[in-house]
């Protein structure tokens, strides 16, 4: 009697520390996910500096949750729509070194041929953009690397017809 005693009310220890384990888990996801909401607001009202500083500051606390690839994702935004194209290089580049299996590496590939075009290197961005197509043939980021590529070859066309 004693021994089954002993046994259930260890089974309650142990069934009391899961569910506050699950509580305190959960509780961190929401908190993780308030703090990236709250620096996407500053994102969607344009001010991309305190986003940037923000999203640094999200994976700095939250390095290995699953949002780290898309704060990642949107330092680079943020430093790309302030023109800070070889920052935005970078933070597009860690996206797709660091977390090879995100959601958002179409974006980030698309984003790279952006950036390239920006800085007038031409050939790495079709090389861009010719990845994104080949890899993501049926994703928005492949429609829009399409049309970068058509436009990128009608400019071709035109400088060599001029010449």
């Amino acid at each position: 009697m004693v021994r089954q005693s002993i046994t259930i009310v260890i089974l309650l220890l142990i069934l009391t520390s899961a569910s506050l384990s699950f509580a305190v888990s959960t509780q961190r996801q929401d908190s993780t996910r308030r703090l990236y909401d709250r620096v996407m607001d500053e994102f969607k009202h344009r001010d991309y500096a305190a986003a940037m500083a923000g999203f640094q500051l999200f994976l700095e606390l939250h390095g290995q949750s699953a949002l780290a690839a898309n704060a990642q994702y949107w330092i680079g935004e943020c430093q790309y729509r302030m023109r800070r194209y070889r920052d935005a290089l970078k933070s597009f580049h860690d996206v797709a070194s660091n977390y090879p299996l995100s959601p958002k590496l179409a974006a980030a590939t698309l984003k790279l041929g952006q950036t390239y075009d920006k800085l007038g290197d031409l050939e790495k961005a079709r090389l861009m953009f010719d990845r994104v197509v080949e890899q993501y043939p049926d994703s928005a980021e492949a429609e829009v690397a399409r049309k970068a590529l058509e436009a990128t070859a009608s400019t071709d066309e035109t400088s060599t017809s001029s010449q």
